[in-house]
């Protein structure tokens, strides 16, 4: 696909490019989604991150939302460390290090313990046409 088509739907040129990167990643064969469900999740994350323009927080959102990992804890996500930091630390930023040391009480359901976090931050709003 010609970049500039991406770009029409709002993609920046960089984004574009990788993206079209990543694609023909899978059509010539370097990524293979048939064994990630058996690929713990430091597997798939090296394996996904070799692909330029994909890096760990990219990696971690597919393992969240496309593998429904449950077990996750994506520590250089924004929200996740505004919400730690704001129930965990009277609104203080809170070190990746101390982070990782609350979370492993929610160990095996981090991903889990994220959404609500992230979910912390604000209200759902319901769309024009959801009936609300």
């Amino acid at each position: 696909m010609d970049p500039s088509r991406l770009r029409a739907c709002g993609l920046s040129r960089t984004k574009s490019t990788h993206l079209i990167y990543l694609a023909e990643h899978f059509l010539y064969g370097s990524l293979d989604s048939t064994g990630w469900s058996d690929h713990d999740d430091e597997q798939l994350i090296a394996e996904l991150t070799r692909v330029k323009g994909v890096g760990r927080w990219t990696a971690e959102m597919f393992l969240i939302f496309f593998m429904l990992r449950p077990d996750n804890l994506p520590v250089d996500d924004v929200g996740l460390r505004r919400a730690m930091g704001l129930h965990y630390d009277g609104d203080r930023p809170l070190s990746k290090p101390k982070i990782r040391q609350i979370a492993a009480t929610w160990q095996p359901w981090r991903t889990v313990a994220t959404w609500y976090l992230w979910r912390s931050l604000g209200p759902i709003r319901p769309t024009t046409d959801s009936g609300f």
